[in-house]
């Protein structure tokens, strides 16, 4: 192959996984002032690049196009009801999962484990929302999380200062939450509230309010109207303004047209440089280019708690999306706390444990209040 767009890392796959990290410029898809990295199973990426070979066999080959196909298959994989196409890759798959589940055991059966390391320290909970508190649903309107959960919540608001870390509008998701006691961290971090009730765990009524993406509002506001007005013709597009930033639902699109929603979106940011484009599951999310995220927010709220410097807290992080593992890899830097990636399939992630839903999410906020309990009652 000639004049390919394509850089292979030589960085090492995590332990059970055979996977290659690309670096892809001038792609439809992403903008052409960066490269854009993503990391595929080998078998997938060497197929790629075998039709590749066979379709393009000139000096002007892009592969570009290519890659964003694949980049849709990676979307369409990380559905936990997908079906794979063959039985030998069934046999590698159960091989990887096994690898991977030893790797990042899961939260329940290692939770006396990670109980013991926190004894004597202050817990801080984040939690992400969709996926981690709800379940992944065709309409994002209709997230709501169970009356079961919401009691959880409240109970771990009401022991441990707790967040919720969202991409969604604050407004929102206190809408679905209907919790006062915690923090709220929308826009991936880029508008932040504190409680509106005193806590058990001595926090005032007073809030933090945070919102370094301001300036960005009136554009992102203007973004939303021409990608409703640009995307109004694609059948199961949903625009959501969720305030500092933005998603574009493509998971009632029909798959054939996933690619022309894409590349729609990507014609609209072709005017506005200071926007980034990223992905989660079956969402496009379109955000500020400033230097902030969920791992920032993390940071943030620790230190507004009076933690940033404590060697006697143990923050911990559960969350499913891609954007999530900004605060796994912040907390791996602070070499303080740990993730929790939900999850059913093996995924590349800076996360120290696994759950596989919000059931067992469920359940293990269930188990950290009982034994915030228990070790209250032997004090």
């Amino acid at each position: 192959m000639t004049n390919q767009n394509v850089i292979v890392s030589d960085r090492k796959p995590i332990l059970g996984l055979q996977t290659i990290t690309v670096s892809v410029s001038n792609s439809p898809l992403f903008s052409n002032s960066f490269p854009t990295y993503f990391t595929f199973p080998r078998r997938k990426f060497l197929k790629l690049l075998e039709a590749a070979d066979n379709n393009n066999n000139n000096s002007n080959l892009v592969v570009a196009p290519k890659i964003t196909t694949s980049w849709v298959d990676s979307m369409r994989d990380s559905s936990p009801t997908r079906l794979r196409s063959s039985s030998l890759d069934s046999v590698s798959d159960n091989d990887d999962k096994t690898s991977w589940i030893v790797r990042f055991p899961s939260a329940l059966s290692m939770f006396d484990e990670i109980m013991n390391a926190a004894k004597g320290k202050q817990i801080v909970m984040f939690l992400d929302y969709d996926g981690t508190l709800s379940l992944i649903v065709e309409d994002p309107d209709k997230a709501f999380i169970t009356h079961e959960m919401r009691g959880v919540v409240k109970d771990v608001a009401l022991n441990f200062p707790t967040a919720i870390v969202t991409g969604r509008s604050i407004d929102k998701v206190r809408r679905f939450v209907k919790v006062n006691e915690i923090y709220y961290a929308g826009s991936h971090g880029m508008d932040i509230e504190g409680p509106t009730k005193e806590n058990n765990y001595g926090q005032s009524n007073e809030r933090v309010l945070f919102q370094p993406a301001r300036e960005f509002l009136p554009m992102i506001e203007k973004v939303v109207k021409i990608l409703e007005e640009k995307t109004k013709w694609i059948p199961g597009a949903m625009v959501e303004n969720n305030k500092f930033c933005l998603s574009v639902h493509f998971r009632r699109v029909d798959e054939k047209r996933w690619d022309t929603l894409a590349e729609v979106v990507k014609s609209v940011l072709t005017d506005y440089p200071e926007l980034k484009l990223n992905q989660g599951r079956k969402v496009l999310e379109i955000r500020p280019t400033i230097k902030w995220d969920k791992g920032q927010a993390l940071n943030f709220l620790l230190k507004s708690l009076g933690y940033e410097n404590s060697k006697d807290v143990v923050p911990v992080y559960i969350g499913d999306d891609r954007t999530d593992e900004d605060a796994f890899k912040v907390l791996r830097e602070r070499e303080q706390g740990f993730g929790i990636l939900v999850s059913k399939i093996p995924k590349d992630t800076n996360a120290s444990y696994s759950l596989k839903d919000p059931s067992q999410v469920k359940e293990f906020l269930k188990r950290l209040v009982e034994w915030k309990k228990k070790t209250v009652g032997e004090e």
